[in-house]
């Protein structure tokens, strides 16, 4: 696991290829099994590979989300918060799973903030995603998870570039 996280970067460019079906089980498979407060599983995971509705989705804000419509795969990671009262924490951790298991199986990926994120003046991201893909109350909107293979390479970050100021022994 250490040597995953020594080499894991995000991802912002893709190549046009699909994700096999073996490869989409498998990330399928490793939100389900991520764990929850409670084992209360607040979450539901929308998996859109269909390229007009990644391109809608990739101008879900002002910024910081054109590159999702060149992915082959865009996980959106919602919580119902009626189920838990720490859902944003339950959604982040299996969105964290989703990110190394990508990882693990030679993708990319790279976390497109969601809540507290506007679409313009007057919409939220999150209003503007529930418009795209149907999304109910009390159903909310985390982030949206890019995900295919790299077209880019990117170095780890080296152990001297890591700040041990922040852990406290």
């Amino acid at each position: 696991m250490l040597e995953l996280l020594r080499k894991r970067r995000s991802i912002r460019k893709f190549k046009k290829d699909r994700i096999d079906q073996a490869r989409m089980d498998d990330l399928k498979e490793a939100v389900l099994r991520s764990p929850s407060s409670r084992g209360n599983k607040p979450w539901k995971f929308f998996f859109v590979q269909d390229a007009e509705v990644i391109n809608r989705l990739s101008l879900c804000k002002e910024s910081g989300s054109s590159f999702l419509k060149d992915a082959p795969l865009a996980v959106v990671v919602c919580g119902d918060e009626t189920v838990s009262d720490v859902w944003i924490e339950d959604c982040s951790i299996a969105a964290t799973i989703l990110h190394l298991t990508a990882e693990s199986l030679g993708l990319g990926g790279c976390w497109i903030q969601v809540r507290n994120r506007r679409h313009n003046a007057e919409l939220t991201s999150e209003e503007y995603m529930r418009n795209i893909l149907d999304i109910a109350s009390p159903l909310r909107v985390l982030a949206i998870i890019a995900i295919g293979l790299p077209d880019e390479v990117k170095a780890g970050h080296t152990l001297e570039s890591l700040d041990h100021s922040k852990v406290v022994a």
